[in-house]
């Protein structure tokens, strides 16, 4: 499936789903109206901005959770824990705030109806769109013919691949060799449902005229696309899309796309997210840093009178530390340890319990004992929201090593930084911290990079209490 016929499709969902959301409403305040309690059920028009609050709040979660990015009517699983991820997550954002507002006013037993009712029908939604799934891909994206030039194992794939979306609109007009005359039919259309015909490479302009074939897709070798040059601006001619099988890139895991520098085409490859998903991050990554620094603003400072109190040197420790891309920065923590801590590092290198290149001791005799309290809470982290508010860090994301750490790293260590900014948490900090191995600790940070999403920041987020509470692997 195209990721183009997808997003509509994931458009579709979401229009679906701000329908269905003002229904929901609509009806829970008629169900409410009906009912007799002891509280008044105010009319609408005194909070009239409830409706679009709620409505973005539910809009808003989907979005980040991803479920309109990627669409599998065919997944029943998903078809239920979609609905009700979204609808967990945004009733608690929406009764949090008409809490923390003090909104009395509004009703919350009408909130409740209004959030057990979009379950309901965005459930019922998905279901009657997964019975119905195939006229609705069609009458979503539409009937498209392909033709496929080129030949060998590449060509094979794409043309299985289209065939087992031909329920979605998806048909296979015919194959085009390359060489010198049409290949045998059915040798091409080995290991496919349906047989189809086979043309020569001169009679592709004819084709063009003669047939509706909405788009040609090349599988060749890199070679041969020098050759191809006449094809391509004859399917450019008519208005006939094409496409380009990248396969003879090494690229693993980048997104590609083409940017234009000034009227100059760039097939870009990038492992890093979209930038307007990145400028949201850093959004909340301000809002929820300076939320934070509010709120814990007290703690903050018992922290630091106490360090000031119980041991001589600065209240606050500083590191340079690497992060995006290896860039070098200075880390702020509250000190834990003694101000000799690093000449004294050398002497107890055998002491080391954990691997790689990182120095890590259980007991380490260089903490002073608020230090040790504060570290096996990691509330001598919390000075890191100013570095994300610096935009050094951000609120999640990889571990940031020191210097001497990056320094004796594999190249493949280094991909954790290549792509996301270092965090406060993340996956290696609610999957035990000092007692996970350096190697799996990179790993967990490799996998956040690549299937990085504002849904996995949130749950990563709401994991980090438990992980800080129980102190596990906190060292």
């Amino acid at each position: 499936m195209f990721a183009r016929h997808n997003r509509l499709f994931g458009l579709f969902y979401l229009c679906a789903d701000l329908l269905l959301a003002l229904v929901s409403f609509g009806l829970a305040h008629e169900i409410r109206a009906r009912l007799a309690t002891a509280r008044p059920l105010y009319p609408l028009s005194n909070y009239p901005w409830i409706v679009p609050l709620a409505i973005v709040l539910w809009m808003g979660v989907g979005v980040a959770a991803g479920i309109y990015r990627e669409v599998h009517e065919e997944d029943l699983r998903r078809t239920c824990t979609d609905p009700l991820k979204v609808g967990i997550v945004s009733t608690l954002l929406l009764f949090a705030l008409t809490f923390a507002f003090n909104l009395y006013f509004v009703s919350r037993l009408l909130l409740g109806l209004y959030a057990l009712i979009d379950l309901l029908l965005t459930i019922a939604f998905r279901l009657l769109a997964r019975r119905f799934a195939a006229p609705l891909r069609r009458s979503v994206a539409g009937f498209r013919n392909f033709l496929l030039v080129g030949e060998g194992l590449e060509l094979a794939e794409t043309a299985r691949t289209l065939e087992a979306h031909e329920t979605h609109g998806m048909r296979i007009f015919g194959f085009v060799s390359v060489g010198a005359g049409p290949r045998n039919a059915e040798s091409l259309s080995r290991g496919l449902t349906n047989s189809y015909p086979s043309f020569a490479l001169h009679e592709l302009p004819e084709l063009l005229r003669r047939h509706v074939i909405d788009e040609v897709i090349f599988a060749v070798a890199m070679g041969e696309l020098e050759k191809l040059e006449d094809a391509f601006l004859v399917c450019e001619e008519e208005g006939v899309k094409t496409r380009i099988l990248l396969s003879f890139f090494p690229q693993a895991v980048s997104k590609v796309y083409l940017e234009h520098l000034g009227d100059k085409p760039l097939l870009t490859f990038s492992a890093t997210p979209e930038d307007e998903l990145l400028l949201l991050k850093r959004v909340l990554d301000v809002v929820m840093a300076l939320a934070a620094l509010l709120a814990l603003s007290p703690l903050l400072l018992i922290l630091a009178v106490l360090v000031r109190l119980t041991s001589r040197g600065p209240i606050l420790f500083r590191q340079t530390r690497c992060g995006l891309g290896g860039r070098k920065f200075t880390l702020y923590k509250f000190r834990s340890m003694r101000p000799d801590a690093n000449l004294l590092r050398e002497e107890l290198e055998a002491l080391n319990e954990v691997d790689g290149p990182v120095f890590k001791i259980r007991n380490d005799p260089r903490c002073t004992p608020i230090g040790r309290f504060m570290r096996k809470f990691s509330l001598d982290e919390l000075p890191q929201l100013l570095n994300v508010l610096w935009g050094h860090m951000s609120l999640v994301g990889p571990r940031p090593p020191v210097t001497y750490e990056f320094d004796h790293y594999d190249l493949w260590h280094k991909q954790r930084l290549l792509t996301v900014k270092p965090g406060i948490t993340g996956l290696w900090q609610v999957y035990g911290r000092s007692t996970v191995k350096f190697d799996e600790m990179v790993r967990l940070d490799i996998r956040y990079a690549r299937s990085w999403s504002l849904w996995l920041d949130l749950k990563i987020l709401l994991q980090t209490p438990r992980a800080v509470i129980t102190g596990n692997g906190a060292w």
